[in-house]
């Protein structure tokens, strides 16, 4: 077991900042035009099961208004 750790390569300790730091170097940020368009698809979904929902809703308020 002891023959293992020297075996192994030595970890670089680095400071927890400096880690957040390369790691956010890596990310590869979408362009303005993708996230606009992306965040209208959002909006425009988000607006379309609103009201798929509503209507959903008055017609099961309906529906119960006639059984009860």
């Amino acid at each position: 077991m002891a023959d293992e750790k020297k075996n192994e390569a030595p970890v670089k300790k680095t400071g927890f900042f400096k880690g957040v730091k390369s790691e956010f170097k890596k990310i590869i940020w979408p362009s303005k035009g993708t996230v606009a368009k992306e965040t209208g698809a959002v909006i425009f979904f988000g607006v379309v099961l609103g009201v798929l929902i509503a209507i959903i809703d008055a017609v099961v308020k309906f529906g119960l208004g006639l059984v009860i």
